[in-house]
């Protein structure tokens, strides 16, 4: 039953922070008067914010949740840095891409 209520409770997380963050995104990209919109950028958008999301969960969300099993491990300060990098350089490219 715990793990039901955990994958519930990431589907929300994912759905309500994802909408936030692309939210902003698009107020951030409108600043900069620039329309993803109607290109193949807000697919590279939608990654960004995923691979976002998950290292947010790996490590800080996964910790307070309603799952105590075993192989709860953060991310190591690496991988965190090359996936949060990733993610900039995918927000970065979102507009050039047609």
């Amino acid at each position: 039953m715990k793990v039901i209520l955990e994958l519930i409770r990431i589907l929300a997380i994912s759905f309500i922070l994802g909408s936030i963050m692309s939210a902003m995104m698009t107020i951030i990209y409108r600043l900069f008067s620039v329309d993803i919109t109607n290109t193949n950028g807000v697919f590279l958008v939608g990654i960004a914010i995923f691979i976002l999301l998950f290292v947010l969960y790996r490590n800080k969300l996964q910790f307070s949740g309603f799952y105590d099993g075993e192989g709860k491990i953060k991310l190591s300060k690496k991988v965190s840095c090359s996936l949060i990098s990733l993610s900039v350089f995918l927000f970065i490219m979102a507009p050039f891409i047609q």
